[in-house]
């Protein structure tokens, strides 16, 4: 059985998902540099995570994930 979102996006907000089993785990942050900082720290901790960019209300924008700098 495939669970549901419970939640409605905010417009503005860039998004990214950590993928993990047996669910996904969805984290927002409401600035770019703070959403890239998110997403790179748990690069680098090894997770498994997939750049989503700004929901804008329909779809995403911005999906070019963020380069990790060495």
């Amino acid at each position: 059985m495939a669970s549901r979102k419970n939640y409605t996006m905010g417009v503005g907000n860039y998004y990214f998902t950590i993928k993990s089993l047996p669910n996904n785990i969805t984290i927002y942050r409401k600035t770019r540099e703070a959403a890239e900082h998110a997403f790179l720290s748990y690069l680098r901790v090894g997770k498994d995570c997939e750049w989503l960019g700004k929901w804008d209300g329909k779809k995403f924008h911005e999906s070019t994930p963020p380069k990790m700098s060495i």
